[in-house]
């Protein structure tokens, strides 16, 4: 049932008043909903997450409107926090972002598209840097002696392309000081980040002007501030910063702002929307992205302590089909009934939920029904988890939409009514660089340990040198495994994750190992999603 959206904001306990309306189907909310917000409780803030993603697919975001649309049945005031999609994915891999069959948000199209316009902020706000950093190489007015070679922000675009992972720029006479230069994905940049950590467009303004985009001859930092480019960003981002309301096919409010990937950032949706929700709402589902040992650590670890709020629950996605492919079934046998490799594959998200423990997190599993699954595959992982004394429920919302999240609805709400969690984060941040990242590898990759290269140890030792021993760690690793290799499905064991350099995000206050190959700007795959819409019509 799509409502008005000044109806759906009503659910959400927003007046008109704090809207600003793009049509009648999608609003942002204006930040003088915050003084009506001020010094309200918190609700219970449930987390969904899932198991190492496979082809087969989880469906984390469809769980998560399911559970959304399931409160919604049972008359629950409750409000979902999602990411905004990026195009890469919608026209790369993954298509679109905002859930599947019954269980999806409206305006679906225009979500996954332009929607209100932030990617394009970002954007343009990303390569107003660049060009910045490109005058002043060229022109020299800040007398900032910045090293051509030494600079350290990138070009980004909203989509994949892996011809402007390296590129050449200025080439010419008359075109500025040539030099090396790339392009990451928009949702990969640190001016993303900051915008999901800041907690307010103060905070925003001041993490920007932080950020370190090169290094003088001499070796100092530049940063935005340096540029004097920072009320230039600020007029582009002025409204990207205001959370975005839509709605599920059922009319439950959804809160989406933002959307960093969380095998190359950290993978939440902003902080603002998160803990306007919390101040509105009794419960609040929000998502991180990819697996538990990506974007769940990375919401437990940072996002969690940055914004000043500790959850309640976390929700563990899985699929039979998924656990098939993890116990070694190839892909397009999955529709065949396989309980023997289904069990094989259960120790991959037996692991995670081992790992949720480790932040004195409850969590529940969500099975996310397809009509393919065999009775003898579900009746035996319903015995399996009940014998482990499991938390579970099944997920039927893609073809029963709300009636089909209840189930799941009605086992979170006995969760929380039994309140076993004591959230902590992993490691402590006055601990060495080192020792997090090793903390990470270790604990959740269940690695034997962590090998640098010779430019990461060097990095890794600069950054404690300069004082910022005591920040984040946001790991970039494939999604699809475990350890550093996305070939090593299930659980490996005695690997060793690989760090080859390590990037500083001093606005966002993280360093971002890398490790392995894994890169910011995706490449399309040999059939793009962009080709099967061509039957599509448009």
């Amino acid at each position: 049932m799509i409502l008005d959206i000044v109806e759906v904001a009503k659910k959400a306990g927003i007046e008109e008043k704090h809207l600003e309306l793009y049509g009648r189907d999608k609003a942002k909310i204006l930040s003088s909903i915050f003084e009506k917000a001020d010094g309200r409780h918190d609700g219970k803030l449930i987390l969904v997450t899932a198991i190492t993603p496979t082809k087969a697919g989880e469906g984390k975001t469809t769980t998560s409107i399911a559970l959304a649309e399931g409160f919604g049945e049972m008359h629950q005031n409750a409000i979902l926090c999602l990411r905004e999609p990026a195009l890469g994915p919608v026209f790369g891999i993954k298509g679109g972002a905002t859930g599947a069959g019954k269980a999806s948000i409206y305006p679906a199209e225009d979500i996954n598209l332009h929607f209100t316009g932030d990617m394009h902020a970002l954007t343009s706000s990303i390569n107003l840097i660049s060009a910045m950093i490109d005058n002043e190489l060229f022109h020299g007015t800040l007398d900032l002696d910045i090293d051509p070679e030494r600079v350290v922000w990138k070009r980004a675009m909203d989509m994949n392309d892996r011809a402007l992972r390296e590129i050449d720029v200025a080439n010419g006479p008359k075109n500025g000081i040539p030099r090396k230069d790339g392009f990451i994905i928009t949702v990969a940049s640190e001016l993303m980040a900051i915008m999901c950590l800041a907690r307010d467009e103060n905070d925003f303004y001041e993490r920007l002007r932080s950020i370190v985009v090169a290094y003088t001859r001499a070796g100092k930092e530049v940063t935005v501030a340096d540029l004097k480019c920072s009320h230039a960003v600020m007029r582009l981002m002025k409204k990207a910063l205001r959370p975005n309301l839509a709605q599920t096919l059922y009319g439950d409010p959804v809160f989406i702002h933002g959307g960093p990937f969380a095998n190359i950032a950290h993978g939440c949706n902003s902080l603002i929307a998160t803990k306007l929700a919390l101040k509105l709402s009794p419960l609040v589902i929000t998502e991180a992205g990819f697996a538990a040992d990506l974007g769940a650590e990375k919401f437990l670890d940072i996002a969690c302590r940055e914004g000043g709020f500790k959850p309640d629950l976390v929700v563990v996605v899985a699929t039979i089909r998924a656990l098939k492919l993890h116990g070694g079934v190839k892909f397009e046998d999955l529709d065949k009934p396989n309980v023997e490799a289904m069990m094989k594959g259960i120790p991959n998200l037996l692991v995670h939920l081992e790992n949720i423990r480790k932040f004195g997190m409850d969590s529940i599993v969500a099975i996310n029904h397809f009509v393919t699954d065999a009775p003898e595959e579900t009746a035996s992982l319903e015995d399996f988890l009940r014998e482990k004394n499991i938390r579970f429920a099944f997920v039927d919302a893609y073809e029963r939409g709300a009636k089909g999240g209840v189930g799941l609805a009605h086992k979170v709400i006995e969760a929380l009514g039994a309140n076993r969690s004591a959230y902590r984060p992993l490691y402590d941040l006055e601990r060495p660089l080192k020792e997090k990242i090793e903390t990470i590898a270790k604990e959740i990759y269940r690695a034997d340990g962590v090998e640098y290269s010779e430019l990461a140890e060097k990095q890794l030792a600069d950054y404690e040198a300069r004082g910022y021993g005591n920040f984040y760690v946001c790991m970039a690793k494939t999604p699809n495994s475990l350890s550093d290799d996305p070939k090593l499905l299930g659980v490996p064991e005695h690997h060793i994750v690989h760090i080859r350099e390590v990037e500083l995000a001093k606005g966002a206050r993280f360093v971002i190992p890398l490790a392995g190959n894994i890169l910011r700007m995706p490449g399309l795959p040999k059939v793009p999603a962009a080709i099967k819409m061509e039957d599509e019509p448009w």
